[in-house]
């Protein structure tokens, strides 16, 4: 994929423009500066597509095409994994748009970046307010996008039930869908489905399903993030060495995006591979180490590392570090984030041990009412 420059020198050479080089279409005015924008985002050049979208902005440009390149600048911001300052440029450029097939990559990114900070009351609102405009314009694709990224958020916050329902509504339909990418997307939901759910050989056939989906595609990100998603479900059923394959081949394509959340999801699975191998000192290392990389990207990713360092030095048997780490997950997980209940749930086990069983009681009780809380089908 050559660069916007290399276009640009061969363009001049050749006496065409860079957009029919890129395209094949040529009644775009180059002169446009959103166009260039667009297509130095879209050939990957992102440097050159944020000064061009800064520029756009800076120069008080009409207010829909200021809209327009503060949604670019977002989504760029959401590839390179900074969800903050993606939600702030979304918004902003999503705020006088109604749900639309033009606006719905923009919500995409915003869903995603609002459920990766624990937002998950906003990333719910958001997925069915498109998903009903698309069933109402009759629109397959976009029908399965939001249905698929509500389930996700949906299973985020262990609202099993309604996840499957929606799931079970757009399967037949996406087994149909023209693009690998959009099948592969909603067997991956339902992997995390069956995960969540304690499933694990379920889910397995459902990820290598959409892995087979995405060899069908340069779709080199989606890829990576089915072979994250694999490894993640090998190490939970403690097959670490397997788990630690599935990450070599992700690596790759996961260094090359530069994206900080999945690098640090990376970094965090292969800790717990590690961990899963006895290699103690280098899990304990790993898992703090990708904090930095999740701590502003994904709260619940980030409580995942300081627990499975926490559960490291409770098995070396320095418990008061332990209690500490388990302590920060908690203060790091979203409120209404299930693994809150693991942490207490650990946190009560190390109280019991030691002999404080109203420390243990207390903490078991939290457990409970997060248990409660984020189980809105079992009340």
């Amino acid at each position: 994929m050559p660069s916007y420059q290399i276009l640009r020198e061969f363009s001049q050479r050749l006496g065409v423009q860079a957009e029919y080089l890129a395209t094949g279409a040529s009644d775009t005015p180059e002169s446009d500066p959103l166009f260039t924008a667009e297509l130095a985002a879209r050939l990957g050049d992102r440097e050159q597509a944020r000064s061009a979208y800064q520029a756009i902005i800076d120069a008080d440009s009409r207010p829909a095409q200021v809209a327009q390149a503060r949604v670019g600048l977002g989504l760029l911001a959401f590839e390179s994994g900074d969800h903050a300052q993606a939600i702030e440029l979304l918004e902003q450029g999503l705020a006088d748009t109604t749900a639309g097939p033009s606006s719905a990559v923009a919500a995409d990114r915003l869903g995603r970046a609002y459920a990766h900070t624990g937002r998950f009351d906003e990333a719910l609102a958001l997925f069915n307010r498109y998903l009903a405009a698309a069933k109402e314009r009759g629109d397959l694709l976009d029908c399965i996008r939001f249905s698929v990224l509500l389930a996700n958020t949906q299973i985020d916050r262990c609202d099993y039930g309604a996840a499957e329902s929606v799931l079970s509504e757009i399967l037949d339909n996406a087994k149909e869908a023209a693009d690998p990418a959009d099948r592969a997307f909603v067997y991956w939901t339902q992997s995390r489905l069956h995960s969540a759910q304690g499933e694990p050989e379920l889910a397995s056939r459902y990820v290598r399903l959409a892995l087979t989906a995405l060899e069908q595609t340069e779709h080199s990100d989606y890829v990576a993030n089915a072979f994250l998603l694999l490894a993640m479900l090998e190490n939970d059923q403690g097959h670490s060495s397997e788990a630690l394959v599935l990450l070599g081949q992700a690596e790759p394509a996961v260094q090359d995006s530069g994206n900080r959340y999945n690098i640090g999801r990376l970094e965090l699975e292969r800790a717990r591979a590690e961990l899963g191998l006895g290699l103690r000192e280098e899990a304990a290392s790993r898992a703090l180490g990708s904090l930095p990389l999740l701590a502003d990207t994904s709260p619940t990713n980030a409580g995942r590392s300081y627990v499975v360092a926490a559960s490291i030095f409770n098995d070396l048997g320095d418990q008061t570090k332990a209690l500490e780490l388990y302590e920060l997950a908690v203060e790091t997980f979203p409120a209404d984030d299930r693994h809150v209940a693991e942490a207490y749930g650990a946190m009560a086990e190390i109280a019991k041990s030691a002999g404080r069983k109203d420390d243990a009681l207390e903490y078991l009780e939290r457990a409970l009412a997060i248990r409660t809380a984020v189980r809105p089908e079992a009340q």
